[in-house]
C-alpha cells in the first residue's frame, strides 16, 4: 500500500507542478502581449480604426486574465470583468493602471480589482521610478499605490482603518483618503481595502463610502504650515510648500482619526467590503 500512497503524492504533486507552470507562462504570456500591443498603440494614428483595434486589445488582454485567474464573483457587482488597464497609449491620462480584471458597480462607485501576486510584483517594478514602494507592505501604505493603480484622479492617504484579517487571507489592509483632480484636502470619505489570499490580491475602492469631518486641529496645523515663506531658491516653491502642508495635515489626520466619533463606522464600512470577496 505504501507504493500506492508514493504514488498519489507523486501524481498530485506533478499536477501541482503543471497547474504553477501554466499560471507562470499566461502570465508572462499576458505581459508579452500587453507590451506589444502598448508599442503598437502609442505609434498608431488616432482614428476610428485605431479605436476599434484598441478596444480589441483590451478584450483580448482581459480574455488572458479571466483565463489565469479563473471566474470571480464580486457580490454586488457585474459578473462579467473588464480589463483594469483602460489605456495601452502610453503617455494618455490613466495610462500604466494595476494589470488585473476591473468590476465597476453603477456610476463606478465601487470598483474592484482581482490580480496575482507575480503581476502585482511586475506592475510594483514598472512604477519603481515614479516613487513606489517595492515591498508589497510599504506599497499598501502609500498614497502612490492607490493613486496608480486604479482611475485618473490623484489620491491622498488620511488614515489607515484597523480591519480584522481574514483567516483565509494572508494579508488585509484599509485605508481611508480622498481622491480627485483637484484639491484633495478636505474630509476624507474613500475608503479602498486590499486583501491577499494565496495567489490571488483583490483590491476595493468604495467612494463617498463614509462621512467625516474635518478635525480642527489639524487644520491649524495646515494654516501654520502654509503661512510659512516660500523657498524662492525652489523654482517649484509654492508647490513644495503645498506638499510639506500636506503632508503634515495627513500625519495630523492619521493620528487623531481613531479618536473622532465616526471612526468606528468607517472601520465597520471597510470591514464590510471584504465579505464582498470570494475568499474561501
Amino acid at each position: 500500500m505504501k507504493w500506492l500512497s508514493l504514488l498519489c503524492l507523486l501524481m498530485c504533486v506533478t499536477s501541482a507542478n503543471a497547474a504553477g507552470s501554466e499560471q507562470r507562462y499566461l502570465e508572462q504570456h499576458y505581459i508579452d502581449l500587453r507590451d506589444r500591443y502598448i508599442e503598437k498603440f502609442s505609434k498608431a494614428p488616432e482614428n476610428d480604426e485605431t479605436s476599434k483595434q484598441h478596444e480589441a486589445a483590451l478584450k483580448e488582454l482581459a480574455g488572458v486574465l479571466r483565463g489565469r485567474i479563473g471566474p470571480v464573483v464580486i457580490k454586488g457587482l457585474p459578473a462579467v470583468p473588464q480589463s483594469n488597464v483602460d489605456t495601452l497609449f502610453k503617455g494618455d491620462s490613466g495610462f500604466g493602471h494595476l494589470d488585473g480584471l476591473a468590476f465597476y458597480s453603477k456610476a463606478d462607485k465601487t470598483e474592484a480589482v482581482v490580480t496575482t501576486m507575480a503581476l502585482l510584483k511586475h506592475w510594483l517594478g514598472e512604477h519603481r521610478e515614479d516613487g513606489m514602494p517595492q515591498e508589497m507592505g510599504a506599497a499598501f501604505k502609500s498614497d502612490r499605490f492607490y493613486y496608480s493603480a486604479i482611475q485618473d484622479a490623484a489620491f491622498a492617504k488620511y488614515a489607515e482603518l484597523p480591519i480584522a484579517r481574514p483567516a483565509a487571507a494572508s494579508v488585509a489592509v484599509a485605508v481611508l483618503g480622498l481622491r480627485g483632480n483637484g484639491d484633495i484636502k478636505g474630509p476624507p470619505s474613500e475608503i479602498d481595502v486590499v486583501v491577499i489570499q494565496g495567489e490571488n490580491v483583490y483590491f476595493v475602492a468604495v467612494r463617498d463610502a463614509v462621512k467625516t469631518a474635518e478635525i480642527p486641529a489639524c487644520e491649524q496645523v495646515w494654516k501654520q504650515m502654509m503661512a510659512k515663506p516660500i523657498n524662492k531658491k525652489d523654482p517649484r516653491g509654492d508647490m513644495t510648500r503645498e506638499d510639506q502642508a500636506m503632508a503634515a495635515f495627513t500625519a495630523c489626520f492619521a493620528k487623531a482619526a481613531p479618536n473622532q466619533s465616526w471612526f468606528a463606522s468607517a472601520v465597520k464600512k471597510a470591514q464590510s467590503q471584504i465579505e464582498l470577496l470570494p475568499l474561501r
